[in-house]
């Protein structure tokens, strides 16, 4: 008799290998790149790098890009050669490698560790929810398919949530590298975790062979990679041969370079498709576009965001709740120790003299930058609300929103009144771009260059942007599996990473010029008006959208 892994009632153990092994990975992931640009720009003297925002934006951008770029590669390779075991579990190790690295002093394990987060992330990020979807593919567990990434996603968003509170106390208490470490001991709980119970996801780990229609993987790294590199060295070097960068910094140009071969690549996709694949392709690359605009807004919570909560919004406390959480570590120290320095800097615009140089007395966090001095604290100390925790704000609100939303959508089907999915998407891009609205009102409510910005606005922001990220971001993944041509699925998967990889680096590219923008306002003004042109056109090719939907699954 065969032995099947299906419990009677509920779902196969796979499931919480997954759930359980995800939730780590994410856990370390979150808590890497929330404090990542903190401690870029934070002082040497406190631990940091010492970063200027524009130079940390920067790295922030390109690391959050190549992260959504390398998961292409590893899926493609998972898929052809190691299986999804092996892929998962070799970049869990590099991720846990990487995470520890970074806990090491010196520019050059930084970069490295970076290197090492980078390529793991690609082998581990597409191939987890590959293994369980091929899982749930088989006949009995079809039905629970949709209800099994439900309990999956939610274990994306604990992690998500808990790993601020803990990068919050190891940084306050020991220090950055600490923190750093604390991701890189979660990953390592997820990979004991996995490698102890893979009997239970052994079903799902089918390498698919090379079929008629299939590109090759030489043909893919040589027609797409190869010149993408040679592009991207290119572009390293425009600042040598113009004189001047073309996208503000030598490594936005090599990215900007790179996805021109990639770009020609899948036009050429379409081009060279058939009549019946182009209508599907052509659905599909018009999303895509689109949705590049919700990307950039979803990842300034790691760039513009941050800056925001860390240098803009008044994180003090009154001493009643500073005795509730100072035992979990949520408290940031900062030292005032007053000195005089001469700077030239837009933001001080009130305090210029006519020579364009500001004399003025700072400390050494730049959370005093914007508060007079006669508002420090007279002992020296204050203590504040630790910036990463407001990472945490997004997570809770997924897991408090998705129930009123499935509920909401579930009332509206009963009465034939459920909008499609492209009404959705464009609802999602519409109420993100809204959130940044609220954030160009935050700007205008307060005089941000003497004075603090109160923190209701930021988690008013982020409460309002995860609804259009629920109505946004579960839809990619089903759109690119409904809509692509079944032998070219992973390449079309590898475009949709592609987006969030251009999105990424497009929100670092704007943080960059966070400091030339005198009136912050325009900084979110801009995402917004970017938001209402992007919904706007979802709305026009909706019903155009919703026909190529229907003609491929029967459903819109």
């Amino acid at each position: 008799m065969e032995q099947t892994l299906t419990p009677k009632k509920g779902h196969p153990k796979a499931l919480y290998v997954c759930f359980f092994t995800e939730m780590w990975e994410r856990f370390g992931y979150y808590l890497m790149v929330g404090i990542f640009l903190l401690y870029l720009i934070d002082p040497v003297s406190q631990g940091g790098k010492g970063f200027d925002t524009r130079k940390a934006a920067d790295l922030v951008g390109s690391y959050i890009a190549l992260v959504y770029l390398t998961p292409f590669i590893g899926g493609l390779l998972a898929d052809r050669i190691l299986g999804y075991r092996r892929a998962i579990i070799l970049g869990g190790i590099l991720l846990a490698a990487g995470y520890y690295g970074l806990a090491i002093p010196g520019d050059t394990a930084m970069y490295i560790s970076l290197l090492s987060i980078i390529i793991g992330n690609g082998f581990f990020k597409p191939n987890i929810s590959t293994l369980l979807g091929n899982i749930y593919n088989r006949e009995d567990l079809k039905p629970k398919k949709d209800v099994a990434y439900n309990i999956f996603y939610m274990g994306v968003n604990t992690g998500a949530f808990v790993c601020n509170f803990v990068a919050a106390y190891m940084r306050n208490h020991y220090g950055w590298g600490y923190a750093f470490a604390a991701a890189g001991v979660g990953m390592t709980i997820g990979l004991i975790w996995f490698i102890g119970s893979m009997k239970h996801v052994k079903e799902g780990d089918v390498i698919k062979p090379k079929e008629k229609g299939d590109m090759s993987l030489g043909a893919i790294f040589g027609g797409v990679f190869l010149p993408a590199i040679l592009t991207a060295t290119l572009g390293w070097f425009m600042k040598d041969i113009l004189g001047h960068t073309l996208f503000g910094t030598p490594s936005n140009d090599a990215f900007m370079f790179a996805c021109v071969p990639i770009v020609i690549f899948y036009v050429s996709l379409y081009i060279r498709s058939s009549r019946e694949d182009k209508r599907g392709l052509g659905a599909l690359f018009a999303f895509f576009l689109v949705s590049i605009v919700f990307w950039v807004i979803y990842n300034q919570n790691s760039t513009g965001l941050t800056i925001w909560a860390d240098q803009y919004t008044s994180r003090e406390i009154s001493p009643a709740a500073e005795n509730v959480l100072q035992p979990f570590g949520m408290l940031q120290p900062v030292t005032t120790q007053p000195h005089t320095v001469t700077r030239v800097d837009a933001y001080f615009r009130a305090a210029t003299d006519s020579s364009g140089e500001t004399l003025l007395t700072q400390g050494p966090d730049p959370y005093f930058q914007n508060l007079p001095q006669d508002q420090w604290p007279g002992d020296g100390q204050l203590k504040l609300i630790s910036t990463e925790i407001f990472q945490s704000v997004n997570p809770f609100f997924i897991v408090f929103f998705t129930p009123l939303l499935v509920a909401l959508f579930s009332w509206l089907a009963r009465r034939k009144k459920e909008p499609s999915t492209p009404v959705k998407v464009g609802l999602g891009i519409l109420v993100a771009g809204l959130s940044s609205l609220l954030m160009v009102i935050a700007v205008l409510s307060t005089d941000i260059y003497h004075d603090k910005s109160s923190m209701i606005w930021l988690i008013s922001t982020y409460a309002l942007f995860t609804i259009g990220e629920l109505l946004v971001s579960p839809i990619g993944l089903s759109m690119v599996s409904k809509l692509s041509p079944g032998r070219i699925t992973a390449l079309m998967m590898g475009a949709w990473f592609l987006v969030n990889s251009i999105a990424g680096k497009l929100a670092g590219l704007m943080a960059t010029f966070w400091d030339s923008f005198i009136d912050k306002e325009n900084y979110f003004l801009i995402l917004v008006i970017s938001a209402a042109v992007a919904a706007t056109i979802m709305f026009m090719m909706s019903k155009w959208l919703g026909r190529v939907i229907r003609e491929k699954t029967g459903s819109d």
